[in-house]
């Protein structure tokens, strides 16, 4: 079997993937493989150059859409304007945008291989690892059809923040892209807290981490995740966090998926953490 690494978010910062993409440990192994966690682009400066650079690896990557990401596609359906930190216009305006653009809404929510479930930011405690992937694929066949620009239309907004079987429609979607792309805190009784982004602080026991809700269906797998800078490299039997913070001056990170061996490469500063 070739090796899998998996890496955390890139945010366009093209240059800190091609070094991570150099490193002895990876380079030496030319058939190996590349899960990304999502976030590929924007608040870095180099997100066409990392979406290209992503692309050309063909069949060796696979990768789950995070927030950052769906966002782009809200641009490129003109459902989104540009926001003051977003580094997206040089995507919109490449000659080769509509096949971008194609290319990220076939791309995944949710990939389940080799007991490691792959998504970007979390998964509610109801889903097993089957279910998540289920899930995932509702949203991505709307994503991958003829009107994806109107459903993305439907697709912002905090609720519900709960799951139910028996939701529909929009508030189903958005429960599910929510909880793939976003969330990072409940409360004990699994209502996502989406505005919430500091690190875990275990005086408070009214914010609880995703993946630390009790009868979590998840935790026969190993759940692998990003989007979260404030909690860093997480290495656990049944979580791996891989965003350790390479927009803020922090590093990126891969996790070989065989042995959960780690290579980090340090990343300049874009942005500064306290501004976003």
């Amino acid at each position: 079997m070739h090796s899998i690494w998996m890496v955390g978010d890139i945010q366009g910062c093209c240059g800190s993937l091609e070094t991570l993409l150099s490193q002895p440990d990876i380079q030496d192994d030319p058939e190996a493989h590349f899960w990304f966690a999502g976030d590929l682009v924007n608040r870095g400066p180099q997100s066409l150059a990392t979406l290209r650079r992503i692309m050309s690896l063909g069949e060796r990557a696979t990768v789950v859409l995070g927030n950052h990401d769906l966002h782009l596609l809200a641009m490129a359906a003109g459902v989104r304007k540009t926001g003051k930190k977003d580094t997206l216009d040089e995507v919109l305006a490449a000659d080769d945008a509509q096949d971008i653009i194609d290319w990220l809404r076939f791309q995944p929510l949710a990939h389940f291989e080799y007991g490691h479930l792959l998504v970007h930011a979390g998964v509610l405690p109801q889903w097993d690892a089957e279910e998540t992937v289920e899930l995932a694929g509702e949203v991505e066949s709307v994503l991958q059809s003829a009107d994806w620009k109107k459903h993305l239309q439907l697709m912002y907004g905090n609720t519900p923040d709960q799951w139910d079987d028996r939701l529909k429609g929009p508030d189903r979607l958005r429960v599910i892209i929510n909880a793939l792309t976003r969330v990072r805190f409940c409360d004990k009784q699994g209502r996502m807290l989406l505005n919430v982004k500091t690190e875990p602080a275990p005086e408070d026991k009214s914010l609880v981490p995703w993946f630390n809700l009790p009868k979590r269906a998840t935790r026969d797998v190993t759940v692998v995740f990003g989007h979260w800078s404030t909690l860093g490299l997480k290495l656990d039997s049944d979580v791996i966090c891989l965003d350790s913070g390479c927009l803020w001056g922090g590093h990126l990170t891969a996790v070989r998926l065989q042995d959960h061996a780690v290579v980090q490469v340090p990343c300049a500063q874009t942005l500064d953490p306290h501004d976003d």
